[in-house]
């Protein structure tokens, strides 16, 4: 994720949830536009009036992360990590352990002090990162190296936030997809990582998703940034098939969430944002039929890095709602979170159709090349291509498949609710009748 710059905020522990799109975009005069609410919104829809189209927004990029890419680059990391230095490796479940992987890295690591803190959840719990921190403290830790996907990174950056934070650790959760200010943190341990999941970007990015009783809570903070990732496609090479399928959609969805909103003329930031899309769709079925078809999965491995480090998103505006609904999805019932972007996704286009259609028709045209319809025809397949190119890779895109009926629709938007998530989109319309509408219609 691209980071905004921190500023201070008050408030009790639910996180508001802003539009997304507010917290990375600027306003022309450089104010963070989340002190633009509906005059915002307003001037820009007078702006496309007059001038016949957005402009550009203002953004900041920063992304100080070294990529290690590429087979046999593992041993690089001795020359990234100090030879003094303390070494938690965090890992999940145990594969990563059980593949030899661990020690192979413990191997290369050889003469420094190293410790290990396994069982990160996939969704990794505030709880256990606690734990995590107590073992940075406890073991005087200089350095932490995340070995896995997503989770595992997402976990650890929380871990080295929470270390050596002198309040309740909660605090950290409370500020959406604003950053924590940097006054809040004292001290934080560097971190690197070793992906072995292609999916949700974090390798490259300041952002994590932590899991506290019955939510999900993004923390966004530029001390999070790993010094370096190590992106070798052949350790994915033993990866189940749903965990495969999983990533590609969790990438596709990343990229449509930055790029099928309203266009702003970032001619770059969109055209790299079609290569993604387009490369996810020419290898997404043969790197999970294929586990050691390199070339499907090294492209899947930078797609997903690049899909959320920050570039594609810079100077446009950003959705999020899918991954915001997505989420309760998961909290609530422990469908996977690309079997979530699967479900609503399609819903979602098909709902906000008028709200998007500028780029639903860019999207038709460029990523699908849909010629010689009208329009609408136009829009509608687009739409029912994302949906079969979902199921092309064995993931059901119906709540219904997941043992999942009506009832418990209120459920989800209750949830929705109490975690902050009321006005959602890029321009902050999408109110909770119409998520509910959405998950409707994904049944």
């Amino acid at each position: 994720m691209h980071c905004p710059m921190p500023k201070k905020r008050q408030g009790s522990f639910t996180p508001v949830w802003p539009n997304p799109s507010r917290m990375w975009r600027s306003m022309p005069d450089g104010v963070l536009a989340e002190k633009a609410s509906r005059k915002f919104i307003y001037i820009e829809k007078l702006k496309l009036k007059l001038l016949g189209g957005f402009i550009m927004l203002n953004f900041d990029f920063y992304n100080p992360t070294r990529i290690l890419f590429g087979t046999d680059r593992l041993g690089q990391i001795d020359k990234h990590i100090p030879a003094e230095a303390a070494v938690l490796i965090t890992y999940g479940g145990g594969s990563a352990k059980k593949s030899g992987l661990i020690d192979k890295i413990k191997n290369i690591l050889t003469g420094r002090k190293l410790h290990e803190f396994g069982g990160i959840e996939p969704n990794p719990r505030y709880e256990t990162l606690l734990k995590g921190a107590e073992v940075v403290r406890n073991e005087k830790i200089d350095f932490l190296l995340a070995v896995g996907g997503g989770s595992v990174i997402d976990g650890t950056k929380f871990i080295t936030l929470a270390a050596f934070y002198d309040g309740d650790a909660r605090d950290l959760l409370k500020f959406g997809f604003s950053p924590v200010p940097f006054d809040m943190v004292r001290k934080v341990i560097p971190l690197g990582a070793v992906l072995t999941l292609p999916a949700t970007g974090s390798e490259m990015n300041c952002g994590a998703t932590i899991s506290y009783e019955q939510g999900k809570y993004p923390v966004l903070s530029e001390l999070n940034f790993p010094a370096f990732s190590v992106l070798d496609p052949t350790i994915t090479f033993t990866l189940p098939r749903i965990q495969v399928a999983n990533g590609v959609i969790d990438t596709f969805g990343h990229v449509l969430e930055q790029y099928l909103t309203y266009p702003v003329d970032a001619r770059v930031q969109d055209r790299m944002a079609e290569g993604i899309l387009q490369t996810l769709i020419e290898i997404g079925e043969t790197a999970v039929a294929e586990p050691e078809n390199y070339d499907a999965r090294a492209n899947l491995v930078w797609s997903a890095t690049l899909a959320n480090n920050g570039l594609i998103g810079s100077g446009v505006p950003q959705d999020w709602a899918t991954h915001i609904i997505g989420w309760e999805l998961t909290a609530t019932f422990g469908i996977d979170h690309g079997q979530t972007l699967a479900i609503l996704l399609p819903s979602l286009l098909e709902m906000r159709r008028e709200q998007k259609r500028a780029k639903l028709l860019q999207y038709a045209e460029r990523v699908w090349h849909i010629e010689s319809i009208d329009e609408e025809k136009k829009i509608n397949l687009a739409i029912q291509r994302t949906r079969n190119f979902f199921e092309s890779l064995g993931v059901k895109t119906h709540l219904s498949q997941y043992g999942i009926a009506a009832d418990k629709i209120p459920v989800i938007v209750d949830h929705l609710k109490a975690h902050g998530g009321t006005a959602l989109s890029e321009t902050q319309d999408l109110t909770l009748d119409i998520s509910q509408k959405i998950l409707e219609s994904s049944l």
